[in-house]
C-alpha cells in the first residue's frame, strides 16, 4: 500500500476530530501537532 499525502491528511483530521471530541482539554496540542505534521508532508521532508 502506497501512503501519500492524499490518503494522510483525511485520516489525520478524522483522528484529531475523534480526539478532540473525546479530549476537548488537548484542542490546542492537537491542531499544533496536526499543522507542523501537514506542514512537513508539504515541504516533502516526512513521506
Amino acid at each position: 500500500m502506497n501512503i501519500s499525502f492524499a490518503t494522510v491528511d483525511p485520516l489525520m483530521s478524522l483522528l484529531f476530530g475523534i480526539l478532540i471530541l473525546a479530549f476537548p482539554k488537548f484542542l490546542n496540542y492537537l491542531i499544533a501537532i496536526y499543522l507542523i505534521i501537514i506542514g512537513l508532508l508539504g515541504l516533502g521532508i516526512v513521506r
